[in-house]
């Protein structure tokens, strides 16, 4: 059974960091892009960064560019999400998934076949 478990959440000020982390079990995801989405009270979940399966390729929401930055463990079967210069408009419950089939990285949520119970992020000013 594949199985996606985030960590890493917490309070924290505004200009601070929190390093999120991805743990996946159940099967290998060497081929496959991985991706990290959040959603805040009332708001649809949105896009927040992505990588290629093999870790060369990224991509970014514009409102995080320059301040978050993902990487991948293959080896380890886990990814991860360092948020750095933290604002309270990124508080919102974070969310990895697997796009099983594709190794490119992409925005598009309905891509992503497996998804985390989520961690909640709270960044307060």
């Amino acid at each position: 059974q594949v199985q996606l478990v985030e960590s890493g959440g917490g309070l924290v000020q505004a200009g601070g960091s929190l390093r999120l982390s991805c743990a996946a079990s159940g099967r290998t995801f060497r081929g496959s892009a991985m991706g990290w989405f959040r959603q805040a009270p009332g708001k649809e979940r949105e896009f927040v960064a992505a990588i290629s399966a093999a870790g060369g390729v990224t991509s970014y929401a514009d409102s995080v560019k320059g301040r978050f930055t993902i990487s991948r463990d293959n080896a380890k079967n886990t990814a991860h999400l360092q948020m750095n210069s933290l604002k309270p408009e990124d508080t919102a419950v974070y969310y990895c998934a697997v796009n099983n089939l594709h190794p490119s990285p992409t925005g598009i949520a309905g891509r992503y076949d497996y998804w985390g119970q989520g961690t909640q992020v709270t960044v307060s000013s």
